[in-house]
């Protein structure tokens, strides 16, 4: 197994990106993190087992992580357009994705606007329209188990401080993704009807995202396939290894 990071200019961003695992037939597995979080918060528990066999691809988005932040707001369809052209950047013409939460607001939008890059797409923890969260969410409520944890948010900090180019800028970081993460999403349930990459939509059952509108997604997406993982909270799906594991090796393949 191999395993790098480095940086790619692209769209005015100096973009950090790990490189794992070793081509072996596969298509590339690209990996997208949450809002707030890194690789490693993100997608630490999986990452060694999904590299076992394939080439993977995480960057980190703007703001987050390693990647400095720069003079743009953050949207959904950027974040996208960086991802592509990080994709065109190593030579990768169609990879698989995995994205969490705002990660997989960015892996919907590259496969709707570029669904020739896209081979088998995992949606966890996400929405298609913002009525897709649930209230306490909306209007936030801390006390809610579906929300982070003080514990958590002290994780985001901790993680933002040891690797970010300016760890003083970690508020303004935070005000800048909420307002990304509460945006109206640009698509409309014919966008979802359109896709043409089979699909894996996966929520906890204790998520941000109403179980609801998940069954929704996956009616509307053609021959997408759903999981609830029990006992579960948003922060913790990417965590639930014993459960993810299974079911992203078979369908990934």
């Amino acid at each position: 197994m191999t395993t790098g990071s480095a940086y790619a200019k692209v769209n005015g961003l100096e973009m950090y990106y790990e490189l794992h695992g070793t081509d072996s037939g596969h298509r590339p597995l690209v990996l997208l993190h949450g809002g707030v979080l890194t690789i490693g918060l993100s997608f630490g528990a999986v990452l060694p087992a999904l590299a076992a066999g394939r080439r993977v691809v995480a960057p980190e988005l703007q703001g987050h992580g390693h990647t400095a932040d720069i003079e743009r707001e953050m949207t959904v369809p950027d974040f996208a357009s960086d991802v592509v052209a990080l994709l065109d950047e190593l030579g990768i013409e169609r990879a698989d994705f995995l994205g969490f939460s705002l990660g997989g607001l960015t892996a919907l939008e590259v496969a709707v606007r570029h669904p020739e890059r896209v081979g088998r797409l995992v949606l966890a923890a996400t929405q298609y329209t913002q009525d897709g969260y649930y209230e306490e969410v909306t209007a936030p409520d801390y006390s809610s188990p579906r929300l982070p944890s003080e514990a958590d948010f002290q994780e985001m900090a901790d993680a933002y401080a040891a690797v970010a180019p300016d760890p003083g800028h970690f508020q303004d970081f935070m005000d800048k993704c909420g307002n990304a993460a509460h945006t109206p999403l640009p698509w409309t349930a014919d966008d979802l009807r359109g896709l043409t990459a089979p699909t894996l939509v996966v929520i906890g059952d204790t998520d941000f995202v109403r179980a609801e509108h998940a069954a929704e997604m996956r009616d509307l997406i053609p021959d997408a396939r759903l999981a609830v993982l029990p006992d579960t909270t948003h922060m913790a799906l990417m965590r639930r290894k014993e459960l993810l594991l299974p079911m992203l090796e078979e369908f990934l393949g």
